[in-house]
């Protein structure tokens, strides 16, 4: 097999969420537990931060895998969904897991994984960890995939465990309420393991209060731990000051992911770090800044209030739910233009009633499909889109859509290419070898 032939085999022959939908998603972690038994347990004896939430959580994991990279020490990096290359899901240092290595991992175990029919994600969470030690990894940053209870990620002991928190997605898996989808990603706190949150909701933190206090944990909360002064962001890196509570410390950095919403999930980090400290990692002031001015670089981490062009200014983000396309559509209000143009395409099983209400009627739409089985028809996200006053055009594919909205914009004008995180991938895979 070659690596093309892999990968239509992993997209194919397993159940696979982000293309399919609820169907790839078992409830249960047999599969992977017997998997990982098949490796010979590969994730048993390394050292992890595990990370659950929402949103943010692929913000958060990144920043604390940059941070740790710049630091020395070798770091292992497991997100998803990957935006253009499968690799993206697993990186050392950054660098993204090589080709031969996926090819040669599944051709010795693609018998046993024929037999077992795992889904795409419990094989790569199998694949993740079996490379982790076979790089002998200093630390791993694991970004859970859905949920935490029975996310396949959620065979580890980590040092410490992070909820960057908690809003609507994925009800029709994880609960009906917020309290309940709280129970599902607290179940990644493990015995004596403390778990930190960015949470500020006193119903959410007594759900991980009392989860903490059933395995002998405690919970962190780092909005009592730093605070934000300020933020300015002047079209390039975005610049910050925080005070750590505890000592009034005054700590400046400047960031390569602009996003205002990174208020929510620097503070999450700046805690993490200072609990790895607390446990000996050295991880120094000189070290944060440096990896936090180019996350991008150290992690790969790409899609978030990016800003490919200036005229007219070109926007993508993979916001995707209620609580990350409000923040997201509030900062382009902030952002000085024109007129705005967005390109927005959706997968069918969102909850659109709490999405399409939050775009703002007086912008110029292009509706476009993602590639994918769960892609939801332009047409249809046309048709409802009208009902909240929203009007534009259906186009055959994300990449005329953006075409289209570039050729109509003027210098000043705003495009902006989101709604789903399989859209801002299209795109930026195209981005800009198709101008």
């Amino acid at each position: 097999m070659n690596f093309q032939e892999v990968l239509a085999y992993l997209y194919s022959s397993l159940p696979m969420f982000h293309r399919v939908g609820p169907a790839a998603y078992n409830r249960s972690l047999d599969k992977t537990l017997s998997l990982l038994t098949h490796l010979g347990n590969p994730h048993a004896n390394l050292k992890y931060i595990h990370i659950a939430g929402t949103n943010g959580k692929g913000s958060v994991s990144s920043m604390l895998s940059a941070i740790l990279t710049q630091a020395g020490y070798k770091t292992g990096l497991y997100t998803s969904p990957h935006l253009i290359d499968f690799r993206e899901r697993i990186r050392v240092n950054g660098s993204m897991i090589d080709e031969t290595y996926v090819v040669d991992w599944i051709e010795q175990h693609k018998p046993f994984l024929d037999e077992l029919q795992p889904s795409f994600f419990e094989t790569t969470v199998g694949l993740c960890f079996d490379y982790f030690r076979h790089e002998n990894i200093d630390i791993g940053v694991i970004e859970t995939g859905l949920g935490g209870r029975i996310d396949s990620t959620n065979v580890i002991t980590p040092l410490l465990s992070i909820i960057t928190n908690i809003s609507w997605d994925h009800a029709d898996l994880l609960g009906d309420t917020l309290v309940k989808i709280a129970g599902e990603k607290a179940g990644i706190i493990k015995q004596g393991i403390p778990i930190l949150s960015g949470t500020t909701e006193p119903e959410i933190i007594e759900v991980f209060r009392e989860q903490s206090s059933a395995v002998s944990s405690h919970v962190l909360l780092a909005s009592d731990c730093w605070k934000l002064l300020k933020y300015q962001w002047d079209g390039g890196k975005a610049h910050w000051q925080f005070m750590a509570t505890a000592s009034q410390e005054i700590l400046e950095i400047e960031t390569d992911l602009p996003g205002e919403y990174q208020k929510e999930n620097l503070p999450v980090v700046l805690t993490a770090v200072d609990y790895l400290r607390e446990i000996g990692y050295d991880l120094s002031i000189q070290n944060i800044r440096s990896a936090l001015s180019q996350v991008r670089i150290l992690a790969g981490l790409r899609g978030r209030m990016e800003k490919l062009s200036d005229s007219p200014i070109l926007i993508a983000d993979t916001a995707h739910n209620e609580a990350g396309v409000k923040m997201v559509m509030h900062q382009l209000q902030n952002i000085a233009h024109e007129n705005i143009k967005i390109v927005w395409g959706m997968v069918g099983d969102k909850d659109r009633g709490k999405i399409l209400p939050l775009l703002p009627v007086h912008a110029t739409y292009y509706f476009v499909k993602p590639n994918l089985p769960r892609g939801l028809e332009a047409k249809t996200l046309e048709a409802e889109a009208s009902l909240y006053g929203l009007r534009g055009k259906a186009f055959s594919s994300v990449m005329e859509g953006v075409q289209t909205a570039l050729h109509e914009a003027h210098s000043q004008d705003l495009v902006f290419v989101g709604g789903s995180t399989f859209v801002v991938g299209e795109f930026l895979g195209a981005y800009p070898e198709s101008y």
